[in-house]
């Protein structure tokens, strides 16, 4: 498979090297509206002997014919145009979160990739690594009984005049690490909540910090991200018989407990976790593509959507 990446930063760089662990699957091309950034990432960051047969293009007009899907890791606020683009090229499509700020946009993207008849992923790995689906394997089972309550930290202190805080419109803690922290959330509680609220702290006229309250009435759901703050990043799941305890950091797991209420019972479940985890959705990506299995799980694309409905209703607040 060819895949074409949209976007030269940080995380496209990690992508690479992830990409190297799984097969079937090559890098063909490489988008940015500066093409000399593209080819300076070409030449940083894949081999000599890949890099003479990689193209660096300015669009995504460019990449008809070179690619047959794209990893969309360009700016926040430009994953729905890509994302359009790409489905009227007819290339699959695995985008960074969050996928777009709107749920009608969400909603709409999913459309057309069915339309289309192509493959359309949100990039959160940790959904697809096995700690995670392993810390499911287990909720499922009611090892916890009921869960009730589910809580979730990102922070990772971050110097000023990064992205996260020069982007006043589309930056902050929230829109940075709130995708991973809601992806628990809504896993294990589901989607209709009654209400959410948000409590934040500014930095450099973004969020520095927020914790998001969801509330479905009996059960609640806590997420915390913080680029100007730190905390325990792990996440914590409250059933009627016991709790799962992920340690920091629950996102990258490699182990968790069972814990109960005879302090002596506690089991520990150790995980795979290779590299950076990205190696994970990438597989996943691969195989929906190699399988045509095109129509993503129904509950995958409500909390894609539902994510994206916390989203806008959050920067509607900010804008204020």
């Amino acid at each position: 498979m060819k895949l074409a990446i949209v976007g030269t930063g940080r995380i496209a760089r990690r992508f690479v090297r992830e990409l190297n662990e799984v097969d079937n699957v090559c890098v063909s091309a490489v988008v940015n509206p500066n093409t000399a950034h593209a080819q300076e990432f070409i030449d940083g960051n894949l081999s000599p002997e890949t890099a003479g047969s990689v193209c660096a293009v300015g669009s995504l007009d460019e990449v008809v014919g070179k690619a047959d899907a794209v990893y969309i890791a360009s700016p926040h606020e430009s994953h729905y145009e890509y994302c359009v683009q790409a489905f009227d090229r007819g290339l699959h499509v695995l985008c960074e979160k969050p996928l777009a700020f709107s749920s009608a946009h969400v909603a709409d993207l999913y459309e057309r990739s069915s339309a289309h008849g192509l493959v359309f992923m949100e990039a959160i790995k940790t959904a697809y690594c096995p700690g995670f689906k392993s810390i499911e394997e287990t909720v499922v089972r009611g090892d916890i009984g009921d869960v009730v309550d589910v809580e979730a930290a990102f922070t990772r202190l971050t110097a000023p005049g990064g992205r996260e805080y020069t982007d006043t419109l589309y930056g902050g803690a929230f829109t940075e690490f709130g995708s991973y922290c809601m992806l628990p959330i809504f896993r294990f509680l589901g989607t209709e909540y009654g209400d959410v609220s948000f409590m934040s702290r500014q930095a450099y006229d973004v969020d520095g910090y927020t914790k998001a309250s969801f509330d479905y009435g009996d059960r609640f759901g806590t997420a915390k991200t913080g680029l100007s703050v730190k905390s325990e990043g792990q996440m914590l799941i409250s059933g009627t018989e016991g709790y799962i305890l992920v340690p920091s950091p629950w996102w990258l797991t490699k182990y968790y407990e069972v814990r109960y209420e005879d302090p002596s019972r506690i089991a520990r479940c150790d995980c795979e976790f290779a590299g950076d985890g990205l190696r994970y959705e990438i597989g996943e990506f691969v195989r929906r593509i190699s399988e045509q299995s095109i129509e993503p799980a129904g509950r995958e694309r409500k909390e894609t959507i539902a994510r994206a409905a916390v989203y806008e209703r959050f920067l509607a607040g900010r804008m204020r």
